[in-house]
């Protein structure tokens, strides 16, 4: 296999975008926060609240001290909001477990709430400097292309984390920076829907290039639409219930004028069934 660390390394020091994270001294804490917000949510979208909520809760022990719907409410608008109730549940545990401080093992991070594959091996990687290969979807995409010809990535499986690992350097510092560089190059060279090539590190060692550029197939999930769907009505019931007094409305307050009723229950009642909203006596609240 073509040296891939060497010209990703000199690529990142030179391309690499200026997020908060990235930063020096960003911490264990910060970085697991940044990686439950980036899950499907893009990274211009992300900074603005997670600058807010680590002013609000500088350590997991702060988190932890407050009830579940101050998470849910200051998630705000970030989508996925089940992520808010894992991430206030990982810092409970975090506390409990690791007397408030982020563990640095893998084994000890995947057993936290809300936490797989991705997010463990990013912590331990990217706020520890251990040596732990790191993927996610742009990761799997530049693999995808430089090392199998193919032109979209397939399902996630655990040969991805196999694959990373053999690009990998066996200097962890190194290895840090071939997993974020290998990201970065995904999310802003090698997309998904146009790949510069004209402006990729690693073009000449390109097996999708070398092949001619063949249309593989692309058998990624797709993801539902987002208007009229059902995540839109839990997003909605969510909106009113962070905006009410003490986060808690009458049930038949709660988006009455909603287009479809029997969307608007079946929304209540999944938001209910994941712990984001507790009835009580015909009352809607954020958890307590």
């Amino acid at each position: 296999m073509p040296d891939l660390a060497a010209p990703l390394i000199a690529w990142y020091r030179e391309n690499a975008r200026d997020l908060p994270w990235r930063q020096p001294g960003f911490g264990a804490w910060g970085t697991l926060v940044s990686e439950f917000m980036l899950q499907q949510t893009p990274v211009a979208r992300v900074i603005p609240h997670l600058e807010g909520w680590l002013q609000r809760w500088p350590t997991p022990t702060a988190l932890a001290a407050d009830p579940p719907a101050a998470a849910v409410t200051q998630w705000a608008n970030l989508g996925y909001p089940r992520r808010a109730l894992w991430l206030h549940r990982a810092a409970v545990e975090i506390r409990d477990r690791h007397a408030g401080v982020v563990p640095r093992e893998v084994d000890d991070l995947l057993a936290l709430t809300g936490i797989g594959d991705y997010t463990a091996r990013a912590v331990a990687a990217f706020a520890y400097g251990d040596r732990h290969p790191v993927v996610d979807t742009n990761t799997r995409r530049v693999l995808a292309r430089a090392v199998d010809g193919r032109s979209q990535p397939g399902p996630p499986s655990k040969g991805d984390l196999a694959a990373m690992a053999a690009i990998l350097p066996a200097d962890s510092a190194e290895a840090a920076i071939v997993n974020a560089a290998a990201m970065e190059l995904g999310a802003v060279v090698c997309t998904a829907r146009a790949a510069r090539c004209d402006a990729c590190p690693i073009v000449d060692a390109c097996a999708w290039r070398a092949a001619g550029y063949p249309d593989t197939g692309d058998t990624r999930r797709r993801q539902a639409r987002y208007e009229g769907s059902d995540r839109q009505a839990r997003g909605a019931v969510l909106q009113a219930l962070r905006g009410a007094v003490g986060h808690a409305l009458a049930d038949a307050a709660v988006i009455p004028d909603w287009s479809d009723p029997a969307q608007r229950d079946r929304a209540i009642d999944s938001l209910i069934a994941d712990g984001l909203v507790e009835a009580s006596d015909g009352t809607l609240r954020l958890p307590h």
